[in-house]
């Protein structure tokens, strides 16, 4: 009744143990050899050309280094070797070419060689780098310490600067004429009667002007009023008046103010001897030496030259307000208002003691 496939099914199923047959299960039987065969592993992937080179190919051997003898000691340096080795040296890779392969060409294998450095290579060039950084930086920190030192002596520079320094109204956008004149006359003591009717005049003619553009006039007046001589100008009459307002453009007003003060002038030197003992016997013939530090302190008036402003008008002078008559006493130096850090202080100051 059984079919020939079933007779082979359990022929295959039935297994001999110990010489007995014994019937097992399909899971448990042992494969056979065709089987086994079948499922072998597939063999290994070729390795990477570069790391079969760094397995199979031999170390380079030194041509001019002796053979090793079975008794000699191992060649190995100790770790600290090994860093020089690696700072006196570079690795290289070099292509070599290997025999064919099956395929009938030649692959290459990059093969690992020391060589040394050379003068010209990218160690050698960070080195000189870092030389020249190193360098850079010596520069940088060489004045380290010495900052001090160099910020007192700007500072001492400054203090002498600022004591050779004129009085601040004068700028370096003053006019030549008017730095001349703070040079070389105010505050020098004036002790001569021509000169103070002069200043005088000067004074009076810079209200609602300035002193620079009085200063540029200074010749234009001496020929109109003759030199500042007091004897001369009282005896200007009608037509000499309007022939200076015509041609030399002075205020008709100015001029008779100025014919006036020299009438009381002449007066006042019958009375005292002379302008220069009158103007002067206000300050007991000594003049004031101020220590003002600043421009702005010092004053346009004072009650010495409101005193003097009294007085003057009390006599029928014209325009000898605090105001003009203080600038009188600066200019021909009853009062010496440089500044103590202008160098003309102390030369005015000097001249004053004589």
């Amino acid at each position: 009744m059984c079919s020939s496939k079933l007779k082979n099914l359990t022929k295959e199923n039935i297994s001999q143990i110990n010489g007995r047959p014994v019937l097992q299960p399909k899971s448990n039987q042992v494969p056979t050899l065709d089987r086994r065969n079948s499922l072998k592993k597939s063999p290994p992937k070729p390795l990477n050309p570069i790391a079969a080179s760094k397995i199979h190919s031999p170390r380079p051997i030194s041509l001019n280094s002796p053979p090793l003898s079975p008794n000699s000691k191992s060649l190995r340096k100790p770790a600290g070797s090994c860093k020089e080795l690696v700072r006196s040296s570079s690795v290289k890779s070099k292509p070599v070419k290997s025999p064919e392969n099956s395929d009938g060409g030649y692959k290459e294998v990059v093969s690992m060689v020391i060589v040394e450095k050379q003068p010209g290579s990218i160690a050698a060039a960070r080195r000189e780098e870092v030389a020249m950084k190193q360098e850079e930086r010596k520069k940088k920190i060489s004045h380290y310490g010495r900052i001090k030192s160099v910020k007192s002596n700007e500072k001492n520079l400054n203090v002498e600067h600022e004591k050779k320094k004129r009085c601040s109204f004068i700028t370096t956008s003053s006019d030549p004429i008017y730095v001349a004149y703070h040079d070389k006359e105010w505050g020098v003591p004036v002790h001569d009667d021509k000169l103070l009717f002069e200043l005088l005049v000067l004074t009076g003619a810079q209200v609602g002007s300035d002193w620079t553009s009085v200063l540029k006039k200074r010749n234009t007046f001496r020929e109109a009023f003759s030199g500042f001589e007091a004897e001369l100008v009282a005896d200007f009459n009608e037509k000499k008046i309007q022939s200076i307002v015509n041609d030399y453009g002075i205020n008709l007003s100015q001029v008779l103010a100025i014919v006036d003060n020299s009438k009381q002038i002449l007066k006042v030197k019958r009375d005292f001897g002379s302008f220069n003992k009158y103007i002067w016997g206000f300050m007991k013939h000594k003049p004031v030496t101020t220590k003002y530090t600043s421009c702005q302190k010092i004053p346009v008036k004072t009650s010495k030259s409101e005193t003097i402003s009294k007085d003057m008008v009390r006599r029928g002078f014209r325009f000898v307000g605090p105001t003009v008559i203080h600038s009188l006493m600066q200019a021909a130096g009853l009062t010496n208002d440089h500044l103590i850090t202008c160098p003309r202080h102390l030369e005015c100051t000097a001249m004053a003691a004589l």
